[in-house]
């Protein structure tokens, strides 16, 4: 799950950050370096953050990533699994086999 105080506190150092290179550095210069860190952070933190749920970038990116969402080729799953909504028993497809109801939902 994303972390908001994560996120606080990189977009606070940013802006500190960027506060302090636009009091060293001339005009031009320090606004540049103040929108390139304003735009390379929030990117740093994407890619860490989509690194953590593998779904593209990271080192481990080629093992489990491509198909839909990044779920394609999943070392455990045998496929879409059904969770009945009367009884909440987990099947393959179909009518419950507890239950004998049609109403159901994808579990990926």
């Amino acid at each position: 799950m994303f972390n908001y105080k994560t996120y606080l506190l990189f977009l606070g150092a940013s802006l500190a950050i960027s506060i302090g290179l636009q009091m060293i550095l001339p005009f031009p210069f320090g606004l540049a370096a103040a929108l390139g860190i304003f735009i390379v952070f929030p990117l740093f933190l994407r890619k860490r953050y989509m690194s953590r749920m593998r779904g593209y970038g990271g080192s481990d990116s080629g093992t489990g990533g491509g198909g839909f969402f990044g779920m394609g080729s999943q070392g455990g799953s045998s496929g879409v699994k059904y969770v009945c909504l009367v009884c909440n028993n987990k099947h393959k497809g179909g009518t419950c086999p507890r239950c004998g109801s049609k109403m159901q939902r994808a579990d990926f």
